[in-house]
């Protein structure tokens, strides 16, 4: 199976909206296709790329990233989203999507490769410590209301 994937950006408005169900299985409060393609889209301009495993023009996994700089890691590759579908977890795709993560934060001379995980998402942190990650701080936020003050 895997000898037919192959790994590819989705630049365009189609294969952004080939992404958005396996998308929303990350991320659920995502619930129009065209407003997941307009926000991607505004994303990009501001460096965000989706890089999809692909088989025919389906796409099994994907890594959404954006390269960053700030005064904790210096120049990284921030991963917003990494996702495989159910079907074929455990079959290498998030490998090869983080392998990818790794040789785009080289190739564009990053310090770090930093991702968020839900404190809750055991699975996924097993994923990450094999991948040579560590858990190295907690982020913490809270949302902002229109005309709210603390």
């Amino acid at each position: 199976m895997m000898a037919d994937i192959h790994l590819a950006w989705a630049t365009s408005q189609a294969g952004q909206q080939a992404c958005f169900s396996l998308m929303q299985a990350l991320r659920p409060h995502l619930t129009d296709s065209e407003q997941f393609v307009r926000q991607v889209q505004r994303q990009a301009q501001h460096g965000y790329q989706l890089l999809v495993a692909w088989q025919a023009d389906v796409a099994l996994g994907l890594a959404g990233y954006r390269v960053q700089e700030n005064l904790v890691y210096g120049r990284f590759l921030y991963v917003d989203d990494l996702v495989c579908r159910d079907e074929v977890r455990g079959q290498g795709i998030g490998d090869r999507l983080m392998q990818a993560m790794y040789q785009e934060a080289a190739r564009e001379q990053c310090a770090q490769l930093v991702l968020d995980s839900a404190l809750s998402n055991a699975l996924a942190h097993r994923f990450y410590f094999r991948q040579g990650l560590l858990a190295r701080a907690l982020r913490f936020n809270a949302p902002i209301h229109s005309g709210e003050t603390r």
